[in-house]
């Protein structure tokens, strides 16, 4: 039924349960014509809809106001997104390979097992965001912000977060394999466990980071401030620590570039 013939309807009731009804069914088919206009491509607004599953493939919704919405395994491959708002929005197990989302915001965004492999995610805003597990192969998060984001066991390899911010961010087990971080701010971030072979971290502030039992192999930490870090069982065999700052780090049992093991 349409809105405007609920609605219209309604107001030649008097105030009772029925008139209580009444505007709920108002409600709900106002909620139901927003959700269908936008999957019609008629509007770019549809707040705290529910699109579970939605096939958006390809589509521009640049600038579009998803905030809060529902698009729990949607299809968002190659979509354009830029500037999208997706303040709060649940986008578990959604598809958005090689979608752009430069400039988004995706703040406290629940996004696990999310597929972004090879998104472009510059400068996008993922504070909070819950990216448990989430495949970002090839991504591109420069210059993104990630404070306080968790990321346990993310797939990140080839990623790039060059001067991307990621200070308190969770990124226990997470697989850093041959992503770059030049100049980003990690600072107290958990990387308990991670994978970070090759991966390059020149100039990174990882500051009180955790970064006990992560396998460096190889890194380059070149100018790198590792001040009060936790390198506790680290491997970091071949690793480059030109110019690190390693004041107050803690580096007992670690496996050190020469082949020995700190004290």
């Amino acid at each position: 039924m349409k809105a405007t013939m609920i609605r219209h309807r309604c107001f030649r009731l008097a105030a009772s349960p029925p008139l209580v009804l009444c505007f709920w069914l108002f409600g709900y088919a106002a909620w139901a014509q927003t959700a269908g206009d936008f999957l019609a491509g008629n509007s770019k607004s549809c707040r705290s809809c529910a699109l579970e599953r939605a096939a958006l493939k390809r589509r521009d919704l640049s600038e579009a106001d998803l905030s809060g919405a529902n698009l729990e395994g949607a299809v968002l491959h190659r979509a354009r997104l830029m500037r999208v708002k997706l303040t709060g929005a649940k986008l578990t197990d959604a598809n958005l390979n090689k979608s752009d989302l430069k400039n988004a915001s995706l703040a406290q965004a629940k996004l696990e097992r999310a597929m972004l492999y090879e998104a472009d995610l510059s400068a996008a805003d993922l504070s909070g965001a819950d990216l448990t597990e989430a495949k970002m192969q090839k991504a591109r998060l420069v210059r993104a912000k990630l404070d306080g984001a968790h990321m346990p066991e993310a797939i990140l390899t080839g990623a790039r977060l060059d001067e991307a911010s990621l200070r308190g961010a969770n990124l226990s087990a997470a697989n850093l394999v041959e992503a770059t971080l030049r100049r980003a701010n990690l600072e107290g971030a958990n990387l308990n466990n991670a994978g970070l072979v090759d991966a390059v971290l020149r100039e990174a502030n990882l500051k009180g980071a955790n970064l006990s039992e992560a396998d460096l192999f190889g890194a380059d930490l070149s100018g790198a401030n590792l001040a009060g870090a936790d390198l506790s069982e680290a491997r970091l065999s071949r690793a480059i620590l030109t110019g690190a700052v390693l004041d107050g780090a803690n580096l007992k049992g670690a496996l050190m570039p020469d082949g020995s093991v700190h004290d």
